[in-house]
């Protein structure tokens, strides 16, 4: 698993993915998927997701929708025109990131490895 700073800074970035790869998803769908997709390297709990949840809802780049599943209301999540935007634009800023930080760790290898 991944520290919690770097999970924090980028938990953001992978749900707003995430749904503009797979469209309206509820919460506990969007944490199991991560897990899968990370091979259990990233496993957000609610106490990070919804908190994130909200404030890309609050900033307008979600929207929610509630529905009746089996008995049970779940509340499900999708890009705003806005939100989808914001995902690519991200999602290109985070790539090019990595790239930097690629570069940037690659400037002086360590000898001891």
């Amino acid at each position: 698993m991944y520290s919690k700073e770097l999970l924090k800074g980028t938990l953001q970035t992978i749900v707003l993915r995430l749904l503009s790869e797979r469209g309206k998803m509820y919460g506990y769908e969007i944490t199991q998927t991560v897990k899968a997709l990370s091979a259990d390297k990233i496993q957000l709990t609610e106490g990070a997701l919804y908190p994130s949840l909200h404030k890309l809802e609050k900033d307008g780049l979600l929207q929610t929708e509630k529905l009746r599943v089996n008995g049970r209301v779940r509340k499900y999540y999708q890009l705003t025109p806005t939100g989808k935007r914001a995902a690519r634009d991200r999602t290109h800023e985070f790539a090019d990131f990595v790239q930097t930080m690629r570069l940037l760790l690659n400037l002086q290898p360590d000898t001891n490895l």
